[in-house]
């Protein structure tokens, strides 16, 4: 027997969950350090880290107990690290914690995620919207005149600004009202980064929502059931864009993620 919307939400949710709360997921996230040239400590790890053109590089002893992923002994000298953007890219580990090399903007820093993090362990599920139908609705996407990707320069959730690559607008309506929103494509079909008049109150200041791949048409659909928290409502720690321009809806979205519950 096929699923019914309202279970494959449920499905959804439950795994939204499990990822989020999983022993190396957002809510074990401690810290992302930011790296220079410099050889520099890190707070709680062994050694001195740094950058250079090719990636994260530490130095630590075996000792240490500095695990590469893929590699059988503790790291005794220098290793390289390549960051996320890279195709190649590693990860380590020192004891339970996982260390995670990324790069935004061409900044490289080392991100922390530890299985006891007091987010995590306070953490008791996520609230959100019941599932609605209504809030399942046909879209429409439309890139740019010039077919090009745009960077749209937005704050990010450390306070900092930083360019936003955007490539269409999705046109669609919804409780009576004619919207667009600006999208980018994604791995798997389009995203955004939405806020409404719930934000900030029922809900947390914004959420990121996903459409399957648009047809040759350009038809998808915009399931705002599934409008979900971004990484930084589980963990300070995380870079998030807040909404380019023209994606604040003046209506309420009462649907989907809410907030994150502690206990």
């Amino acid at each position: 027997m096929t699923a019914t919307a309202a279970e494959e939400w449920k499905h959804w949710s439950d795994r939204r969950t499990a990822t989020v709360s999983a022993p190396h997921g957002q809510l074990a996230l401690t810290g992302t350090y930011w790296l220079g040239p410099e050889p520099a400590e890190i707070p709680g790890l062994p050694g001195a880290w740094w950058t250079d053109a090719e990636g994260v590089r530490a130095r630590a002893a075996t000792a240490d107990g500095l695990l590469v992923a893929g590699e059988a002994a503790p790291v005794d000298g220098e290793v390289l690290l390549r960051p996320d953007t890279d195709p190649a890219a590693d990860t380590a580990t020192l004891g339970e914690l996982l260390l995670v090399p990324i790069e935004r903007e061409g900044e490289l820093a080392l991100r922390v995620f530890d299985p006891a993090a007091p987010r995590r362990e306070s953490f008791a599920g996520i609230s959100a919207y019941p599932y609605s139908p209504e809030w399942a609705v046909p879209a429409v996407f439309t890139p740019f005149d010039d077919g090009q990707a745009q960077a749209v320069v937005v704050p990010n959730a450390d306070g900092r600004e930083r360019p936003l690559t955007v490539t269409g607008r999705i046109a669609f309506t919804v409780a009576g009202e004619h919207r667009t929103l600006t999208v980018s494509r994604s791995a798997n079909g389009l995203s955004g980064v939405i806020a409404d008049a719930t934000s900030g109150r029922d809900t947390y200041r914004f959420r990121f929502v996903t459409l399957p791949a648009p047809d040759e048409d350009g038809r998808t659909v915009l399931d705002l059931n599934r409008a979900f928290l971004p990484p930084c409502a589980f963990a300070d720690h995380f870079i998030c864009p807040f909404p380019p321009p023209g994606n604040r809806l003046d209506f309420a979205v009462e649907a989907g993620e809410k907030q994150v519950l502690t206990r």
